[in-house]
């Protein structure tokens, strides 16, 4: 029976993405055959893994559901703090992790999958992978504030510019905007340096999979034709 890499498998078993598997190896929370695991160790389906004590049943068939998380949910999963989880609130059929954060005070669209090497792809930055929101703020939306906004923002305090976006005004308050990067905050961080306040965010889109008619708490599962497109473009030569 072939070996793989431990980080491979742990992903392939939709415990987390490869980066934080090291992580976990790292901080000496990953175990095989009673020994803790090392960076760089290989493993075959037969052998006991225990991850945070807890012991692995094995791979299984991967899915992706389009989750709507509601505002005062938090992305994470350890975090003994957060009010809310989303792990607290709904109980998936599979073991799943978000594939892109969503943060507290934002609505909408969230991917979760157990597909570790999937949720790899799409939080690589460099990927330029779409998301799309509908935004409102504080005040009226001029021609000069989109501009701006497509255009690319200097963040002072990250000290880096934006990329160029798609944006479109379609209300008095109301803007769409389409990124493709993953910065921390980006929307309010963004509309802060140009003097507005965001009022409310809802994530519609991510790639090619849409909010559509899901209400705040509600999930499907993406299949078929849908889910193959998202991985064509994710992830080109899976499949």
């Amino acid at each position: 029976m072939e070996k793989e890499r431990l980080n491979k498998y742990l992903a392939s078993c939709g415990v987390c993405s490869r980066r934080e598997a090291d992580r976990l190896i790292e901080e000496g929370r990953v175990m095989i055959n009673g020994r803790k695991a090392e960076i760089g160790d290989k493993v075959r389906s037969t052998d006991k893994i225990e991850v945070n004590g807890k012991l692995l049943c094995g791979k299984e068939e991967k899915v992706v559901f389009a989750y709507y998380k509601p505002i005062g949910i938090t992305c994470t999963e350890r975090d003994k703090f957060a009010d809310k989880k989303i792990s607290d609130v709904v109980k998936f059929p599979v073991r799943v992790t978000y594939a892109g954060r969503l943060d507290k005070d934002s609505e909408g669209l969230l991917l979760l999958t157990n597909d570790g090497d999937l949720i790899e792809a799409m939080m690589r930055g460099s990927a330029g992978h779409e998301k799309e929101y509908i935004v409102k703020v504080n005040k009226e939306i001029t021609d000069d504030f989109m501009a701006k906004m497509a255009a690319g923002v200097y963040l002072r305090e990250l000290n880096l510019t934006t990329r160029p976006c798609e944006t479109e005004k379609i209300g008095k308050f109301t803007f769409r905007i389409v990124l493709t990067q993953g910065v921390n905050r980006q929307i309010r961080r963004m509309t802060k340096e140009l003097g507005y306040q965001v009022n409310s965010i809802k994530r519609v889109r991510v790639v090619n999979i849409e909010l559509a008619n899901l209400n705040p708490g509600q999930f499907r599962q993406v299949k078929n034709e849908e889910l193959q497109v998202l991985y064509n473009l994710c992830r080109p030569k899976r499949m």
